[in-house]
């Protein structure tokens, strides 16, 4: 029994680091679940549900920002996928990670796969969860702070967001330990 796991948002400035694990059934077949990165909002959702439904188990575990500044981001998407798999109902025999970088969880062997969410469907479903449960959560933020447009660029950072970073201030949800604005050169004559 296999688990693939995969985190979402470890680029981002704003909200946390969502991490999902997934164990599927072995006769499992989905034609569209691939990487989420390579799929449209429409079909992530879709894809959503199938997953929940068919899934033998699986976690999904929001890692939030103070957690992410104090420990960086590479251990706070270690940990969110460590938090995922100790919330599934059957333990794995075996873990998948998409990735290059993992600590070992007990004893359960794992490997750690480069693009692994456009080779494995455990590891798609994972970065499926993951993409969906954070998008989730970010566009619920975005009614309490609506001038970073969260809902839109899930405080990715675009040129709007930092505008609005650079305008507004940051706000709880910001991760102090990015570099949230650009540095500019000035030119002094």
């Amino acid at each position: 029994m296999e688990c693939g796991t995969d985190e979402a948002g470890r680029g981002c400035l704003a909200g946390p680091v969502t991490a999902a694990a997934v164990i599927l059934p072995d006769d499992f077949k989905n034609e569209i679940l691939t990487d989420s990165k390579l799929l449209t909002e429409k079909k992530r959702l879709l894809l959503k549900d199938i997953i929940e439904t068919e899934a033998l188990s699986f976690g999904v575990t929001h890692i939030m920002m103070d957690e992410i500044d104090r420990i960086n981001i590479l251990n706070a998407s270690i940990l969110g996928m460590h938090r995922s798999i100790d919330t599934l109902e059957k333990m794995p025999h075996f873990i998948a990670i998409d990735g290059n970088r993992f600590k070992p969880y007990g004893n359960i062997p794992f490997e750690c796969v480069v693009k692994g969410d456009g080779k494995y469907l455990h590891i798609a479903a994972a970065s499926v969860l993951a993409k969906t449960h954070r998008d989730e959560f970010m566009v619920k933020i975005h009614e309490e702070f609506p001038m970073y447009n969260w809902k839109q660029n899930k405080g990715y950072p675009t040129k709007e967001h930092r505008e609005a970073i650079q305008k507004y201030g940051i706000t709880s949800y910001h991760r102090k330990s990015f570099k949230l604005l650009p540095d500019q050169l000035k030119i002094v004559f």
